[in-house]
Parts: C-alpha cells; sequence; structure tokens
C-alpha cells in the first residue's frame, strides 16, 4: 500500500485529491499547519480516518517530520493573499523547495507539485512570479518531479461559479474585473484524478502538464451562463483593472476576503491551455465542462 503525503490536503483541491487517493487504497497523511480545524474539514467531508499532521512549509523540520515514511508526496499548499509571515515568496517559492529537498533527502520517489496555468518566473505579478520561481526550486531541487497546472477550477463550493451565483442573489449589480479575460475552466474532480493518475504512473516524472477544460469562454460569457442558471438578470458593470486593484487591497484586510490583488493579477492573462504541454489527453481523461458539471449545484433548485 502507498503511503503519500498530501500538503495542503484540506483546500479546494486537496481534499478532493484525499478522497482520490484513499479510494485508490492509499494510505494518506494530510500535513497542514492547524490540525484541528483540518480535522473538521475532512470529517465533514467523510474522511474520518486520515492521518493529520501538524506541519508548515516554512519549517524545514516539521516538513521532514511529516514526510517520514512516505512513499511519494503531493505539495498542493496555496496562498492567495500574504498576511505576516504568510508571504508568496514563503509559500510558493520557500516552502515549495524545502518540501522538494526534504523529498529528495528522504528518498522519496515521487513528487507531484501543483502550481497553475500561467505561471511566470519573470512576472511582474508576485503572485504570479512565485509560483513560476517556486517550480523552478522544486525540478532544482527534486528534477523527477511531476509539474501540475490546472486551469481556473470549479465545483462545489468554488471561487467562480459558487460566488458568482451568490453576489447575484444578494446585489443587484455585479461587478464585472477582465470581463475580455479568456478562461478554460477545468472540473476540480478531473484535477485530482489527473494527479492521482500521474502519481501511479512513473512515465509522467519530470513532465509539466496543463490541465484545463474543454471549452474556452470570456468571463463576461461565465457572469451571464450563471445569471441564466438562477434566473436571474443583473448589470454587469466593467471595473478597470487600477480600481479592482484598490479594491482588492483593501479587502485583504478582512479575516477572508473576497478578493485579492493575486487574483486581480490572474485575471488580467487568459487562462488558457497553451497546447504545448502535454494534458489530459496523455492522460487518458476526458475533462468534464462546465456545462455538465455546474447545473447540480448552481441553478434556481440547487
Amino acid at each position: 500500500m502507498v503511503a503519500v503525503v498530501v500538503f495542503g490536503g484540506t483546500g479546494f483541491l486537496g481534499r478532493r485529491l484525499v478522497e482520490q487517493l484513499t479510494t485508490e487504497g492509499a494510505t494518506v497523511r494530510v500535513a497542514v499547519r492547524h490540525p484541528d480545524p483540518a480535522r473538521n474539514i475532512l470529517r465533514m467531508a467523510g474522511l474520518n480516518k486520515i492521518d493529520v499532521f501538524g506541519a508548515d512549509v516554512r519549517d524545514q523540520a516539521s516538513v521532514a517530520a511529516a514526510l517520514a515514511g512516505a512513499d511519494a508526496v503531493v505539495n498542493a499548499v496555496s496562498a492567495y493573499v500574504e498576511k505576516g509571515g504568510v508571504t508568496f515568496e514563503a509559500v510558493h517559492v520557500q516552502g515549495a523547495g524545502t518540501i522538494a529537498r526534504e523529498s529528495a533527502a528522504g528518498g522519496i520517489a515521487r513528487l507531484m507539485h501543483v502550481s497553475g496555468i500561467g505561471a511566470d518566473p519573470d512576472s511582474g505579478s508576485p503572485y504570479i512570479r512565485a509560483r513560476g520561481r517556486g517550480e523552478l526550486m522544486v525540478q532544482q531541487a527534486f528534477p523527477g518531479s511531476t509539474i501540475i497546472r490546472p486551469g481556473v477550477m470549479f465545483g462545489r463550493g468554488d471561487a467562480l461559479f459558487s460566488t458568482l451565483a451568490h453576489m447575484a442573489r444578494l446585489l443587484p449589480v455585479l461587478p464585472l474585473i477582465g470581463g475580455g479575460t479568456q478562461l478554460q475552466p477545468v472540473y476540480v474532480e478531473d484535477v485530482a484524478e489527473a494527479v492521482a493518475f500521474s502519481l501511479a504512473d512513473p512515465g509522467t516524472a519530470a513532465r509539466i502538464y496543463g490541465l484545463a477544460g474543454p471549452k474556452v469562454y470570456a468571463l463576461r460569457d461565465l457572469f451571464e451562463y450563471t445569471l441564466r442558471l438562477i434566473g436571474k438578470r443583473r448589470l454587469l458593470v466593467p471595473i478597470p483593472f487600477a480600481l479592482a486593484e484598490i479594491q482588492a487591497w483593501l479587502l485583504e484586510l478582512l479575516p477572508y476576503p473576497p478578493l485579492t490583488t493575486g487574483q486581480v493579477d490572474l485575471l488580467k492573462l487568459d487562462s488558457v491551455a497553451s497546447g504545448l504541454l502535454p494534458g489530459f489527453a496523455q492522460l487518458n481523461i476526458r475533462p468534464k465542462s462546465i456545462e455538465e458539471i455546474v447545473p447540480s449545484y448552481v441553478g434556481r433548485y440547487a
């Protein structure tokens, strides 16, 4: 039985991946900064018997302890806002490097690193740059690592359709940031399946996979699609990026900001598969479209 450590195993993707790996018979250990809330999250997801280990990617000793006895590792940690010592540099660059170095030092066979479409070490955006630099750190420390770059992920409880539907039910007007930005949304369960499949296939080592859904949409189209699903008509007001950045900076002062500067930076760029990297086709997975999935959790009666 394979022992897998998942860093960030209670996140939007992480908890789906934990469920996928458990279903496939793996022994899973979830490594998180706050174990008690993590246990509650996993319990609510029906994952009652998962081993939860307290570890902080910014702390080398705790990472090494979390990896003890593991055969494989998945780094699905993500931070969209910088607060205190939780910075993009600390989490996405140094933290990713620490996991990779300790995995190599421990003789762990496989390392999966979850990044994102558009990750670029030369970007002017601190968030996007950290994602890109993190990939480089991982590849240098663990040359056989597999990099997974998903597009904007959707699924029940997502930050895209679920949030839009909630806002549209409350507000007569919806702010539209980057309405012309092109997105290729990908179902979170498909990404979890791809990570689990790649983990079990040695042929995916030292490769980068771009995972995107079957269709490309403008962001405005996704707003309008969501409104149709919930049966609402709302005015869409375009918001310039400069104003959105100010709003996001102020909202980041909240405990759970609905918008961050990192998300605004992402909306400035198209999130579409380049076609230059292997993807779902090479993993024998058919990605599901938003039309197949979103109505099940966003709609008049969902």
